[in-house]
């Protein structure tokens, strides 16, 4: 590739040709400032409007300051980064900007994240010299999202993550001048739109205009009342994105997060892995029954079963592939299974009724807060599952209660629904849960122990992929997908008869739940989704135990409550049904 010879900061600098000045001058470790330019080229994408101009730097001979995120570096350049005039513009611009925001940074849901703060405290802003037309816009809030767009600054990384990112297309660009904010699409509320709930916009969003809907404050209410028994569940993702807030990066940080939690006030602290094993379980049955039909020649089976762990995959196909439905797994969520087994099951245990017990989930998705208040998920009112956090929310809550996460000792989680094993903890990294469906449907098709308990051809972070595995003798065909707009292509080669996948995995974020709308701000950092994966298949290879049909607390489950995998119980706790929600959020569209 040509090569191009410039000179920033005094400094000779040697890059690419198509390179930009940022990540030139990234590339020698000098930081320009950015507000709207996000660089996700691991999913190729990214997003540089140029509009927030506080990234400009000066260039030799040019009059005007030139954007650094949108212009090319050229032969001989010569650059300056932090010159008088650079830093008085962007003082200025950040001043403008601010003329135009609320003042309520002590009290925003994104204080001590947002970027527009940190920046203006670097540019040194004491003071707004101008007087701004303060825009008012009602706050938008949904089960999972809230919208303050007096907060919003145009950047414009929401809608990318929406639109690109993800193929759903809830937010766009609209009106000028002070009014301007990334809006619905349809002019109307979050929760009416085709929104899947997945938390990707709030992931990128650089200030308070978008944040996940907090319940922190009910679950602190549950804790304090002694009428109640609290339980909570932890999602494999959480282990390892957890320690980011207390200096462990993306280390496991299992045990330290069990005796946090203990410290919190739970009464007991269960694992979600528990639930997945438990979903391998009867997915892999549901599975295996599809696929006898399929290869006796049953042209009625529904084929590639499609997974449903992830709720903002399966609102994506309530609301753009009703048709498809019938393919996806009626097997719950992880999420949605334990809270239906500690509902029904250890409130039995416990001997107390189920309205008394509140089960709390730590999830790695905004989406999960939706999925928990589905109608479908609760019995005369009462859901299966109380209340859904997301990690950031309880990294908040371990701070708020004054714990030394550093200096806690490991703990371990309580049983009967806290033993896993390490299948169920891969489903935090896409293609996890297929290959834990696929460890144990071969050895329950085949009669045979696998010698390989790693299929490294179902990993990887290419956003569509596949693979066949050999069941004995017979070609399995696998599809995986994430990011919704990578499930879109997927599904449409399934629409239009161009696939012959049997088995196909989605996840709605980034690399799987290791990249949900919940987790840890990475901002655009996709290494950092990368070591949260590496750590998850640590934690697997680390397990005593690695396929969901050696977990001894499952078969205690079964022997003592459920039956079978797929019983008639099995069937009325652990699975559920869709709905084709398209007519409901486009109501003038004809279905398809």
């Amino acid at each position: 590739m040509e090569k191009i010879k410039l000179t920033i900061d005094n400094r000779q600098v040697e890059v690419d040709k198509g390179t930009t000045l940022l990540e030139a001058a990234a590339g020698i470790g000098i930081k320009i400032p950015t507000l709207c330019h996000l660089n996700l080229h691991d999913l190729n994408y990214e997003n540089n409007p140029g509009a927030c101009r506080i990234c400009v730097v000066e260039v030799a001979g040019r009059r005007n300051l030139a954007p650094a995120c949108k212009t090319e570096c050229t032969e001989g350049m010569d650059i300056k980064t932090h010159s008088p005039r650079v830093i008085n513009a962007r003082q200025t611009v950040m001043e403008l900007i601010l003329s135009n925001h609320p003042n309520e940074c002590l009290t925003c849901a994104k204080s001590g994240h947002c970027e527009l703060q940190s920046i203006a405290s670097e540019l040194g802003i004491r003071k707004i010299n101008y007087a701004g037309e303060m825009s008012t816009f009602t706050e938008d809030v949904s089960l999972s999202i809230i919208r303050n767009m007096d907060k919003c600054i145009m950047c414009r990384r929401c809608e990318t993550a929406c639109n690109s990112i993800q193929s759903v297309g809830a937010l766009s660009a609209t009106s000028r001048g002070f009014g301007a904010v990334v809006g619905t699409a349809f002019g109307t509320n979050i929760a009416d739109t085709n929104c899947t709930n997945c938390g990707q916009c709030v992931a990128v969003c650089p200030t308070g205009a978008l944040t996940e809907h907090s319940n922190i404050p009910e679950l602190m209410s549950a804790i304090a009342d002694p009428k109640k028994t609290v339980v909570v569940q932890t999602a494999p993702a959480v282990r390892v994105a957890l320690g980011a807030d207390f200096g462990f990066g993306a280390q496991s940080v299992t045990g330290k997060m069990v005796a946090a939690l203990r410290q919190i006030g739970f009464d007991y602290v269960f694992d979600t892995d528990f639930a997945a094993d438990l979903t391998i379980m009867e997915e892999g049955t549901e599975l295996l029954g599809r696929l006898k039909e399929h290869l006796s020649g049953n042209s009625e089976v529904k084929i590639p079963l499609m997974t449903s762990c992830c709720p903002g995959w399966v609102g994506f196909m309530e609301q753009n592939f009703p048709e498809l439905l019938p393919h996806l797994s009626s097997a719950k969520s992880p999420q949605q299974m334990f809270g239906a087994i500690a509902k029904n099951y250890f409130a039995q245990k416990l001997g107390i009724d189920r309205r008394d017990l509140v089960v709390v989930s730590v999830m790695p998705c905004v989406a999960k807060k939706f999925e928990c208040n589905r109608d479908e998920f609760k019995v005369d009112g009462d859901p299966d599952v109380n209340i859904s956090i997301t990690t950031r929310e309880l990294a908040h809550l371990i701070r708020y209660t004054n714990i030394d996460f550093a200096g806690l000792e490991d703990d371990d989680f309580d049983r009967p629904l806290g033993e896993s094993t390490g299948a169920s903890v891969i489903f935090g990294a896409t293609g996890g849960v297929i290959e834990a469906a696929v460890r144990t449907a071969y050895e329950l098709h085949t009669g045979n122990e696998l010698t390989k308990i790693d299929f490294d051809e179902l990993r990887g972070f290419s956003g569509v992929r596949s693979a066949t595995i050999d069941f004995n003798g017979v070609p399995i065909k696998i599809g995986i997908a994430h990011g919704l707009a990578n499930a879109r292509k997927l599904v449409e080669e399934v629409k239009a008869g161009r696939a012959d996948y049997h088995a196909i995995e989605v996840m709605a974020c980034p690399g799987g739940c290791i990249g949900g709308g919940g987790q840890p701000y990475h901002k655009g950092d996709m290494s950092v989704i990368r070591e949260r994966m590496q750590s998850i298949y640590e934690e697997d290879r680390n397990k005593p135990l690695r396929k969901s049909h050696e977990n001894p607390y499952i078969h205690q489950l079964y022997n003592e409550f459920l039956g079978t995998p797929c019983s008639h119980l099995s069937h009325e706790l652990l699975h559920t049904h869709y709905f084709d929600r398209k007519k409901v959020i486009c109501p003038t569209e004809e279905k398809q």
